[in-house]
């Protein structure tokens, strides 16, 4: 049995959607925190257990017959996210998964200004002690979030952002699918996988040409420093952990963390990723 954790989330539910088309989904269950939002899975044959990463009793129980474990990473910070991470790896490991695959990132470094960055290598570390075949799914960085960060700014018509560099902007819907098919054994990687990016890893200013391109609007990118972003972020209401977070990403991207590309995620899919163009087109209409 496949065994999927975080199947409510917004990753989680996308694989396990994918996973469906592609093996019985007798053959698949799920980890979720509550059952109740899974009953839609549940009806189509999915074995649906409660799974709380902070309750190895329940992750016990939605383990039980797991082949392999896909550890969707937890929405924390820090060492708290690593401490969940451990806990899911141990229940899989004690429950007699043969493979344990995790969602990671294709920047994950110890010691990367962003902080998920850090916490990922740190779980992959984690996995590699945890003496069981494991697969690293590195991720490219979500356009969804980029789309968080600056999507209002795009409409807004100016782009004010520190200094960057370039990031492979890749979308959740292809790399569910690009996981799913992973876990079906349409493909296999030991260890850390390739990049799992989209096509071409694209600036701030490059962001905002194409999205004057998309609108036929002029959007102007402005370069401040990294202080006057941070405090800008604060006083509109950002938290001051989330602040910093999202100030690392960008010091992480002008370090040219997230700059790598590969072909491996559209062999996986037998197509090109969508594409950052594509994602504005579509968000920027509406």
């Amino acid at each position: 049995m496949i065994v999927v954790t975080g199947a409510a989330g917004q990753l989680g539910r996308q694989v396990v959607e994918k996973l469906c088309t592609m093996i019985d989904p007798h053959r698949i269950g799920i980890s979720v925190r509550d059952p109740k939002q899974a009953e839609a899975l549940a009806e189509r044959g999915v074995r649906v257990r409660r799974g709380d990463f902070d309750d190895a009793t329940s992750l016990a129980a939605a383990f039980v017959g797991a082949e392999r474990v896909l550890i969707v990473s937890a929405n924390k910070l820090g060492e708290e996210a690593r401490r969940l991470h451990r806990n899911a790896i141990e229940a899989a490991r004690a429950a007699g998964a043969r493979r344990i695959l995790y969602t990671s990132h294709m920047g994950a470094r110890a010691g990367s200004s962003f902080a998920p960055g850090d916490q990922h290598a740190a779980t992959e570390d984690d996995l590699a002690r945890a003496e069981v075949p494991f697969t690293s799914l590195r991720h490219g960085f979500y356009a969804e979030s980029c789309l968080m960060m600056v999507g209002d700014a795009l409409r807004q018509g100016e782009l004010r952002a520190p200094e960057d560099g370039p990031v492979s902007w890749t979308t959740r819907a292809d790399l569910a699918e690009a996981d799913a098919a992973i876990l079906a054994g349409r493909a296999s990687f030991e260890g850390l996988s390739p990049p799992l990016t989209a096509a071409r890893a694209i600036t701030m200013a490059e962001l905002s040409a194409i999205a004057s391109e998309v609108t036929g609007k002029d959007i102007k990118h402005t370069t401040v420093t990294d202080e006057e972003w941070r405090l800008a972020k604060i006083v509109a209401g950002t938290p001051e952990i989330y602040a910093d977070m999202l100030l690392g990403m960008f010091q992480a991207a002008r370090r040219g963390d997230f700059a790598a590309t590969d072909p491996a995620l559209g062999t996986l899919l037998g197509r090109e990723p969508v594409n950052m163009r594509e994602v504005l087109s579509q968000h920027l209409a509406r």
